[in-house]
């Protein structure tokens, strides 16, 4: 069973969830059913995550209340302020702040960007024609002869897929 995702203001468990898209970037709040009404999230209009994270007495305010980035001088108020940071060095800076913001919006905070569709499909051929071709080789050692010229032919097939692929060199 999922574990129940936490509040994004206090440790409770979250039972509203707000998503909010601000110049085609989404951001997402998880709340408990009472931290809305303390902190005043009751009008949709006037609401924005970066302010609602980094109010006072927030746990995000609370871990972010002396940061500074050393490279740009940018601070939580900063961020709250533009809804993004000044430079690269402000990720590194902001991570115990950024870290749980994250999880709450996203599967991972680690950013694996896409991979497109073809890339993805001769990735999947290798990996199959990786996994054939020690097939073949158990199959030769164990003397199951037919098995094996089955699995040739199906290496030899997958091999000729790739070779017809456009614009691709093998890795």
């Amino acid at each position: 069973m999922a574990k129940p995702e936490q509040c994004s203001n206090c440790t409770k468990p979250a039972t509203i969830h707000l998503t909010q898209i601000v110049n085609n970037q989404i951001q997402k709040v998880d709340l408990c059913e009472d931290c809305p009404f303390k902190k005043g999230v009751t009008d949709p209009e006037g609401f924005s995550l970066a302010e609602f994270l980094l109010k006072p007495g927030t746990l995000m305010q609370a871990q972010a209340d002396q940061l500074e980035c050393p490279n740009c001088g940018f601070t939580p108020a900063d961020f709250k302020k533009a809804g993004r940071f000044g430079c690269p060095v402000c990720y590194e800076t902001f991570k115990g702040i950024l870290k749980p913001m994250l999880s709450n919006m996203h599967k991972d905070t680690v950013h694996r960007g896409k991979v497109p569709d073809r890339a993805l499909a001769r990735v999947s051929i290798k990996r199959k024609l990786t996994e054939l071709e020690s097939r073949l080789r158990e199959a030769v050692e164990e003397e199951k002869y037919e098995d094996a010229a089955g699995l040739r032919d199906e290496i030899q097939v997958l091999r000729s897929s790739l070779a017809e692929s456009p614009g691709q060199t093998d890795d």
